[in-house]
């Protein structure tokens, strides 16, 4: 970037039009008041389906910091229309995003590249909400939503299936991936760079207050504990690390992603659950904790994505 930073215009995009969209308002708010504090011009833009004729009409940005999270924001469809707008923008493009939100196609690129991946697959919702597709305990998740929304644990020993998954209201997809349950530790690796060059922070362990580590666990106040650097193996923290790092490289991320993990410490077993290519920045949210801890602030981790943003590809 050869300008100086101060005399930016950005548009931070939030809010938009997925279930994750209250988790976007809160990153996209503190990305601008990071911004703000030094000295950016922002404007705050709640994205809906005219963005392309408020980016290009009323605004013209410099840059784009995209916080929008989940679908249309985050699987490569505001991409596309930035892309278009010839507009630079935070994060990674269309392939790597539209990727990395379908969880069955980013594992089969994950598998490819030598990354444990769990086992499971697609099914129908309401065959999922009828019976157990595989053995107790699993997993059920949307196959393109993120932040843990829709996500169920459906226990050992449970009766039944999650039938909610059948419900006229469920608006995730009618397919929904399964994959069992894997015991152990949740851990979390930030990774920043290009995918030529990729560096991750360090590892979290992450133990929600209570019960299962979902959408309240990551993002109510005091919903989980985050340990870190994880105390783990030397071995085990050193290949989630270079694992993230891979993950990175596979999936063709630049800016920030964020890999999550399971750790079997009883089978010394890591397996990556997913990868996120634009990780919340809420107080809650991990990466900018990972880059606090590494010495980057948060206003210095904010400074950064837009910069990157900025280089010229």
């Amino acid at each position: 970037m050869t300008r100086p930073f101060a005399s930016l215009h950005v548009a931070v995009l939030m809010g938009g039009l997925s279930a994750e969209r209250e988790v976007s308002l809160s990153s996209g708010e503190q990305c601008a008041q990071a911004l703000e504090r030094q000295g950016v011009r922002v404007s705050r833009v709640d994205a809906g389906r005219d963005l392309a004729n408020v980016l290009s009409g009323l605004i013209k940005p410099d840059v784009v910091l995209n916080c929008l999270h989940g679908a249309w924001g985050e699987d490569g469809c505001v991409q596309g229309v930035l892309e278009t707008l010839k507009i630079p923008y935070t994060h990674s493009g269309v392939l790597a995003s539209a990727l990395a939100m379908d969880k069955e196609k980013s594992k089969a690129v994950l598998r490819a590249a030598g990354i444990k991946v769990p086992g499971g697959g697609l099914y129908d919702r309401h065959e999922v909400a009828s019976r157990h597709v595989i053995a107790p305990p699993y997993i059920i998740k949307p196959n393109a939503e993120g932040s843990s929304v829709g996500v169920f644990l459906v226990p050992e020993g449970a009766n039944g299936p999650q039938a909610e998954v059948g419900y006229p209201e469920w608006t995730y997809g009618e397919q929904v991936m399964v994959e069992p349950y894997i015991a152990g530790k949740e851990l979390a690796v930030a990774v920043i760079g290009e995918a030529t060059g990729p560096r991750a922070l360090t590892v979290t362990d992450i133990t929600p207050t209570k019960g299962f580590y979902d959408y309240e666990a990551k993002y109510a106040p005091g919903g989980s504990v985050h340990v870190l650097p994880a105390v783990l193996p030397a071995a085990v923290f050193e290949k989630a690390l270079r694992q993230a790092e891979a993950a990175h490289v596979a999936m063709g991320c630049r800016g920030v992603s964020r890999s999550d993990f399971r750790y079997d410490d009883v089978k010394d077993d890591l397996v990556l659950l997913e990868v996120n290519t634009q990780p919340g920045m809420t107080p809650t949210s991990l990466a900018p904790e990972q880059a606090a801890h590494t010495g980057m602030s948060y206003d210095d981790l904010v400074r950064w994505m837009v910069e990157d943003a900025s280089c010229p590809r």
